[in-house]
């Protein structure tokens, strides 16, 4: 996420230093703890939470668990991690829904906080998960903001309860509560109501919202808190959580390019988990929060769970068992491949899922500097061509070809580079779909790519494999026995078919990197 984006490479450099001594003093470690401390102000993060958390990583980091560990430099990384965890709230919560429905949830925040969009995003979340959400229109006071949560209703697929226009007209506390004999009648299990903000706290807000919550008595009250006011938020808390009090923290434009300070503070300051975090514009931008995958994400160590999860959602797994046995028997097509691209671009920005990879924050030039859009004129390629066309490339004469291009309003060079990169990813999908194994270019095969790998390296570790105290030094030394070819008889493969030693070569991962990457 790019709001921890300065944090966080301030913090990989500070961590990168440390790795390069293999013993810690006192003075190395008040050195590192000064850096995060530093790292932590300039993102903005409430000074008093800055104090404790450096307090207890420094009392930490000079006790026995750093003086004995192995690696002292991954043990303070280890504990800066497990303190981050913690002031952003420790376990996930969950949401809690009613045993008798409708479970009744209020939104309460300042205007400009992204209430009423956060709602629908809130909405289709729940529809995803299998419930019918009512979205109530209690913002009577802000301009056109009824109109706007029935059209944030409308793209969600949710249900509108709105009997008063809005501008000024009506009573919220009616309405909260009218909402709830609207929602047992026609039987939505999930009500959310979207109250009034101030451009800041003022009394007459408060008031409001304490009658809407005395009216309808919430099973959960969510705080809608924008993620890039800084040291801001902990007043604004402080000041919600006395007036109204709530029982959970949402964080809307959690991908902006601000410092974040509020992430780290709010929870700590408030003892109130975050439940939530709005990622981006589109209403699916929208996740629970983890404060141990947030955690990991600020140390540069990547969020995998998070992708796992995305990638379940999106792709079909009938089809991608469809997919590998095309690529062992050699009838991928170019509308497969459309079809992957698709579920693909399903999950979200790629950009996004990359920066979930562990280390992809030290690349983060290279993932600004990618183009989402290459993607969608690979798209309008593809669907230029007829369905022969896209099962048999050998059909793409020159004709045809420019053709296709100007369908898709590219040029005959990105049709041409389009189709050979395709042809390369597809022969070496098939090798690996084989039995080859993986390999890195320039870095030789993946351990435990299938598993023949797995047992091979085994038996070279008793033949005197590297002893090397240096992992990378150590890795390359023992690449050599991974590159022994192996018999059939000993082949694995992660589609159950039978294979060989025929790995793909450097070029053909090069070209599937350059296909996956356009």
């Amino acid at each position: 996420m790019a709001t921890f984006g300065s944090l966080s490479d301030r913090l990989v450099e500070t961590f990168k230093n440390l790795r390069k001594k293999g013993t810690l003093s006192a003075s190395d470690i008040d050195g590192t703890v000064r850096e995060i401390r530093r790292a932590l102000i300039d993102a903005d993060v409430a000074f008093d939470v800055v104090k404790e958390f450096t307090g207890r990583v420094r009392e930490r980091a000079l006790g026995d668990e750093v003086n004995k560990a192995l690696n002292p430099a991954q043990q303070v990384v280890k504990i800066v991690n497990e303190e981050l965890v913690e002031i952003l709230g420790g376990e996930q919560r969950r949401l809690e829904f009613a045993k008798t429905p409708p479970t009744v949830i209020m939104l309460a925040g300042l205007q400009g906080a992204g209430k009423t969009t956060l709602a629908g995003k809130l909405a289709t979340w729940l529809k995803n998960d299998g419930h019918t959400p009512l979205l109530v229109a209690c913002d009577l006071q802000r301009p056109n903001a009824v109109t706007q949560l029935g059209v944030v209703a409308e793209q969600s697929g949710a249900a509108l309860f709105a009997p008063e226009p809005g501008n000024g007209v009506g009573d919220p506390v009616r309405v909260a509560k009218d909402s709830l004999k609207h929602a047992r009648d026609k039987q939505y299990d999930t009500v959310i109501i979207d109250t009034a903000g101030r451009l800041g706290v003022d009394e007459e807000l408060m008031k409001q919202a304490a009658k809407i919550r005395k009216a309808v008595d919430p099973d959960e009250v969510l705080f809608v808190i924008d993620a890039m006011i800084g040291q801001d938020a902990v007043a604004t808390a402080k000041a919600f959580q006395e007036g109204v009090d709530f029982t959970g923290v949402v964080l809307s434009k959690l991908d902006g390019d601000a410092r974040g300070g509020a992430a780290l503070s709010v929870a700590s300051v408030t003892g109130r988990p975050i439940l939530f975090a709005s990622t981006g514009e589109g209403l699916g931008d929208f996740e629970p929060f983890h404060p141990d995958r947030m955690a990991s994400r600020i140390l540069d160590l990547g969020d995998v769970l998070t992708l796992i999860e995305q990638a379940q959602k999106a792709f079909d797994e009938e089809e991608a068992r469809k997919v590998a046995e095309k690529f062992a028997t050699d009838t991928f097509t170019l509308d497969d491949f459309l079809k992957q691209m698709q579920q693909l671009r399903n999950m979200g920005s790629i950009k996004k899922m990359m920066g979930m990879l562990p280390g992809m924050g030290q690349m983060r030039e290279e993932l600004d500097a990618f183009d989402e859009s290459e993607i969608v004129r690979t798209e309008a390629i593809i669907q230029s061509m007829t369905r022969a066309e896209r099962t048999n490339p050998k059909l793409l004469n020159g004709s045809r070809r420019l053709r296709i291009a100007r369908g898709s309003g590219t040029t005959v060079t990105e049709v041409n580079q389009l189709v050979t990169r395709f042809e390369q990813a597809a022969k070496m999908m098939k090798t690996v779909a084989k039995g080859g194994v993986p390999q890195i270019p320039g870095m030789g095969p993946i351990p435990g790519g299938h598993g023949g790998a797995s047992r091979k390296s085994k038996k070279g570790k008793k033949k005197g494999g590297s002893r090397s105290g240096n992992p990378a030094k150590r890795a390359a030394e023992n690449a050599g026995a991974l590159k022994e070819p192996q018999s059939p008889a000993s082949s694995g493969s992660g589609f159950g078919l039978s294979g060989g030693a025929n790995a793909p070569s450097e070029e053909e991962l090069e070209a599937l990197q350059k296909f996956l990457g356009r």
